[in-house]
């Protein structure tokens, strides 16, 4: 989805870390977490892992606002500013969505990094890719990661490919503040488990976002978005298809091995985004008492 030319951006939304790195190795958020994702698939427990984080980190690095992000234009120019642009949509979405079910949102802090990073949730490589911290509300995004996406995972690089992996992480900050989110410790593997069934709640919601995004005002009163197309859906459900377990794993290993799924199959992320893209209602994304997947 491009953005409006002329809409203003608040780029104080977003912290911009890059240059801070500490050449950490993992961390321990939701979401992407391609290396974390791809040791779990190969069978490692993600237990071992933590004691190679290093446990809980803080974030106590130097931090700034995204540079240059003031309009749309920008965010339609350049990855970090449609970053911003897309945090921007997020937190003018939410709240007046959430609000006509009594459901107060506190916002999300978002922080842009390269090399790596600290959170409450440990310290994270660039390896780890996207991930949100529920012990610091906040939502974490490393740029190089989209090419990623494309170049190792198969993603077509268009706009809402990448507004998709910045929708799915605001929806786990909405599973946060609704309290599904700790489904996923309890439950962390298998094609039907709490950590499956919490990632395809958290594409629903990006579904959902997509859907209202074109017409959801912010503060000026203009959408931030230009109506979707049909290219548009076509990125967004490429990029869910690419960071299925089922393509990752074979990808991987040449078989797939559903015992051990942590986020989905590329159909199960691809259906799951449409049906909160189709309905545009939350009570449909309730993949905790969905019989199928």
């Amino acid at each position: 989805m491009s953005f409006n030319d002329n809409v203003q951006l608040d780029p104080s939304q977003v912290q911009d870390r890059r240059g801070m790195g500490r050449g950490a190795k993992v961390g321990g958020g939701i979401g992407g977490g391609i290396v974390l994702l791809i040791a779990v698939l190969l069978g490692v427990n993600p237990a071992l892992l933590e004691g190679l984080t290093g446990g809980a980190g803080t974030a106590d690095q130097n931090q700034g606002t995204a540079p240059a992000c003031t309009t749309g234009a920008d965010a339609d120019a350049r990855l970090d500013c449609r970053i911003t642009g897309t945090v921007n949509s997020l937190n003018a979405f939410w709240p007046a969505y959430l609000q006509q079910y009594n459901v107060q949102y506190p916002q999300p802090e978002t922080v842009i990094f390269d090399q790596a990073v600290n959170s409450a949730c440990g310290t994270a490589s660039s390896a780890v890719g996207p991930f949100y911290c529920p012990a610091d509300s906040t939502a974490y995004f490393d740029p190089g990661f989209f090419q990623d996406l494309v170049d190792r995972f198969g993603s077509s690089g268009g706009p809402l490919a990448q507004e998709y992996v910045v929708a799915h992480e605001f929806g786990h900050h909405i599973q946060n503040v609704l309290g599904y989110i700790d489904r996923a410790q309890q439950d962390p593997q298998g094609p039907e488990s709490g950590a499956v069934r919490v990632e395809l709640q958290a594409d629903c919601y990006a579904g959902l976002w997509v859907k209202h995004a074109s017409t959801q005002p912010g503060p000026d009163g203009q959408p931030f978005l230009e109506p979707i197309t049909q290219q548009d859906l076509n990125d967004a459900l490429s990029a869910a298809s690419a960071v299925g377990d089922d393509r990752i794993q074979e990808a991987a290993t040449g078989q797939v091995s559903p015992e051990a799924w942590t986020h989905g199959s590329s159909e199960q992320r691809q259906k799951w985004f449409y049906t909160g893209y189709q309905t545009g209602d939350i009570n449909q994304c309730d993949t905790f008492s969905a019989p199928i997947l």
